[in-house]
Parts: C-alpha cells; sequence; structure tokens
C-alpha cells in the first residue's frame, strides 16, 4: 500500500491495512495457518513463528500479569496490589498483547528476539 503523494489520505484503507498486517478480530485469530507476513520483528512476521519452550502455563500467566501492569502507563511506584485495580478503561489490550510475547521472550532468555542489524 502505498499513500498518495498530494490529495486526500484514504483512512479507511489505511486501517483496512494495519488489520491485515496484525488482526484484531477474533474471525482472523482463529486461522492458525495463516501466513506470517508482517514486518520481521513483530508477532505477525518471522519473530512470530518461535516457538514458545521451557515454559510452564504458571510462566506464561505470570508473563500476562506482568505484561497487563506494563501496559497500564502506572509508574511502578503507582502500581495497584492487584491487576483487577489497574485503569482498565484507559488500557490498550493490544499494548497487553505486545507486552505478554515480549515478557514470554524475557522468560524463554530469547529476549529481544529480532536478527541482528547489518550495516548496508
Amino acid at each position: 500500500m502505498s499513500l498518495p503523494e498530494d490529495g486526500p489520505i484514504d483512512f479507511d484503507a489505511i486501517a483496512t491495512e494495519l488489520e491485515r498486517l496484525a488482526p484484531t478480530s477474533l474471525a482472523a485469530r482463529i486461522d492458525r495457518e495463516r501466513p506470517y507476513d508482517g514486518q520481521p520483528h513483530t508477532d505477525e512476521g518471522e519473530r512470530g513463528k518461535t516457538l514458545v519452550e521451557g515454559l510452564t502455563m504458571r510462566d506464561v500467566f505470570d508473563c500476562y500479569i506482568r505484561a497487563c501492569y506494563d501496559a497500564s502507563g502506572l509508574e511502578p511506584k503507582d502500581w495497584p496490589g492487584s491487576v483487577d485495580d489497574l485503569p482498565w478503561e484507559q488500557i490498550d489490550p493490544i499494548a497487553v498483547g505486545q507486552s505478554l510475547t515480549c515478557w514470554i521472550e524475557r522468560y524463554m532468555g530469547i529476549f529481544p528476539n529480532v536478527p541482528k542489524l547489518k550495516e548496508s
């Protein structure tokens, strides 16, 4: 997709492309065979192909709780004692998911899971 050099920007087309690259709908997430055609450093690209290894289900849930706190926008000194008391009306669920995958990579010892940059 390319943006026009002049003239109005088609925001609907941009939204459609963003949804294609990183689906937020349940229907798109049901297809486990969909291609990894996002940018390499994203969950929809090469990074997303990484198998989760060496973690327990409790570890994954711990990563989720950590992700919720990270996505809250609060400073750690202001974190409440319970995830239930986070400001959920201000939390972006996609930010929770992105933080979750980063925490899973940390627990696996592979964060950041991106290829080394090469000089061109």
